[in-house]
């Protein structure tokens, strides 16, 4: 049986220190919560966790997709890795997006669900494939060419990988959702 509770505790002043205390002081009230677990337990790590929070922040909010379409691959990822935590934090990010009840119910069900777009289908479909293979198939390449440049074709694969491994990592350390 898997344990549920948290490998290792969320940080506070003393274990963080006064810049990643200060950070995930900040990031915990932009995300609604008292404590954003996450922060608190990966702020842990010091100089690592500011530089991951430049890497996550260059690729979600600040990549070249539309909001709407990262929210897709990150609920996508997070469905298939069964990640609760990952599932409802964009949830909350997702809805400011565009992404609705409806479209999440559709996302779960994946690439083959009715009402995506082309482009949409292709996306999730990339998703699917990255996560399952660590590849894309030369089809499921073109299909994504069809609808971006390079530059986002790049960050559709660091996307998906970025939150497939947070995926991994809020599981494997047991980080529990915030409240």
């Amino acid at each position: 049986m898997v344990s549920k509770q948290p490998r290792i505790a969320p940080g506070r002043l003393r274990e963080l220190g006064p810049i990643n205390w200060t950070v995930w002081q900040v990031l915990s009230r932009a995300a609604g919560t008292e404590d954003a677990h996450l922060f608190s337990t990966l702020g842990r790590t010091g100089g690592l966790f500011r530089g991951w929070l430049h890497y996550s922040g260059k690729l979600m909010p600040g990549g070249r997709l539309r909001r709407y379409e990262s929210e897709m691959v990150i609920l996508r990822v997070a469905h298939l890795r069964d990640c609760e935590y990952e599932t409802e934090h964009h949830i909350r990010l997702g809805q400011r997006a565009g992404i609705t009840p409806e479209i999440l119910d559709r996302i779960r069900v994946g690439p083959g669900a009715p009402g995506w777009t082309a482009q949409e289908q292709a996306l999730l479909n990339a998703v699917d494939q990255l996560v399952a293979t660590r590849d894309l198939t030369d089809e499921a390449w073109q299909l994504l060419a069809e609808h971006y440049d390079e530059r986002r074709l790049i960050e559709i694969v660091l996307l998906t990988n970025q939150y497939e491994g947070l995926a991994s990592t809020i599981t494997a350390l047991r980080i529990q959702t915030d409240h």
